[in-house]
């Protein structure tokens, strides 16, 4: 342990990658765990919680970690890959300790904690030293002064709060891709976790919601005032605020589409109308729609859009008037592939897939997977009786149909 250095802080540690002794990514740092002595003495660091291929979290033990340099944690590569269960003595440094109100007891002043930092005391084990408070802000233009102090000079930080704010914890997980952050709130103590959803925008809750399993996004939900929550659903893409809805009781999914944009509602309202185990009731209401004269630019122009998923992105439709969804009569749909070999002032209609057959909305969910493998897609148009646009079924949305329902909770091995 002699070539790690003495003092880490944990904000920074957090998100670093974890490799073995050959030089192979193991994982990433998601928390540090302590044991919290009460006034007995500083918390001691346990161990790192780390998340695996798969997003399984496991718990790294501090003997297990042999260097911290610039940007990398290494270790013995002897680890027990069972999964990390928190026990009632442990504390999450930074999903527990960060924003806790403390204060500093030589000066009075009172603030909250934005980050700790541990280090290896003489007996060689790794202990909570130091801790930064940042004091409120006193103008809407500057933060409030800043104090990094010994643990020793601090109250309150092992003191259990009733209320605790999550501004730090919210600006670490803001880090995250939604994925991630999923797993990361998923795994917050109850109250916490509400303190960080009470925290969040509308639109990174939505994203974060879609990434996680059902039974948290329904608990999630049901802690949200109707208000927030129909707001939230609007954030979300159409297919996702469906299948939460289905998962809701009746008449609390009708109060909020009753509370949603009439737009946004009547997408959510149309994909419940098919079974979900159909191209109707798993496709996206929005893919990228076109009039038949439109260039290859606007095509380019659109799927430009950041907001759009690649496989939505792979393929554009051309349609006439109305170009939203139930669209005018499909005329075809281009590969992106394509467009991007054809000069920009080409109409997009002179590069269609003409040997593209669409489904139709009550197509059994093997149907389409058997379409999507057999044509080599990774989206197909969805179309009614008269051949108008519905929607377009990708490849993420069928497999979120096909992958068992605790897909995201199991671990996926190299």
């Amino acid at each position: 342990m002699s070539t790690v250095p003495t003092r880490v802080y944990v904000a920074r540690l957090v998100g670093l990658p974890i490799f073995d002794p050959q030089g192979d990514q193991v994982g990433k740092v998601r928390d540090v765990v302590a044991a919290v002595r009460g006034e007995a003495g500083p918390p001691r660091v346990l161990g790192l919680v780390a998340e695996v291929f798969g997003r399984r979290r496991i718990f790294v033990p501090m003997t297990r970690v042999t260097h911290v340099d610039a940007g990398r944690v290494y270790t013995t590569g002897l680890l027990n890959m069972r999964r990390f269960e928190q026990r009632p003595t442990e504390t999450l440094v930074m999903a527990e300790m960060l924003d806790k109100t403390v204060r500093i007891v030589p000066t009075g002043v009172e603030g909250v904690v934005y980050d700790v930092a541990m280090e290896q005391a003489r007996n060689r084990d790794w202990v909570i030293s130091r801790v930064a408070v940042r004091e409120p802000s006193r103008s809407f233009r500057r933060r409030g002064q800043t104090y990094i102090v010994d643990l020793r000079d601090v109250e309150g930080l092992t003191r259990r709060q009733d209320t605790q704010p999550a501004t730090q914890l919210i600006a670490a997980i803001s880090e995250m891709r939604p994925a991630d952050a999923a797993h990361a709130i998923h795994d917050l103590p109850e109250e916490r976790r509400s303190a960080v959803v009470a925290a969040m925008d509308d639109e990174r809750l939505a994203d974060v919601l879609e990434e996680m399993p059902d039974e948290d996004q329904v608990r999630i939900m049901e802690r949200l005032s109707s208000e927030r929550a129909a707001d939230v659903l609007e954030e979300m893409s159409a297919d996702d605020a469906a299948d939460l809805l289905a998962d809701l009781p009746p008449e609390t999914a009708a109060n909020l589409l009753a509370l949603m944009e009439p737009g946004e509602a009547d997408d959510v309202r149309r994909l419940l109308s098919y079974a979900e185990q159909t191209a109707g009731g798993m496709m996206t209401p929005e893919p990228v729609i076109l009039s038949p004269n439109a260039t290859v630019a606007d095509a380019l122009a659109q799927v430009r859009n950041p907001d759009l998923t690649p496989a939505l992105a792979a393929l554009v439709y051309v349609c006439r008037p109305p170009l939203e969804t139930p669209t005018g009569r499909l005329l075809g749909a281009a590969h992106i592939q394509r467009l991007l070999r054809e000069p920009p002032s080409t109409l997009v209609a002179a590069a269609l897939d003409e040997s593209m057959d669409p489904l139709a909305p009550g197509t059994r969910l093997e149907d389409v997977a058997a379409h999507l493998a057999t044509y080599n897609l990774v989206a197909a148009p969805v179309v009614d009786e008269e051949g108008r646009l519905l929607g377009s079924v990708t490849v993420d949305d069928l497999l979120d149909h096909m992958l068992p329902e605790n897909w995201r909770d199991r671990t996926v091995r190299r």
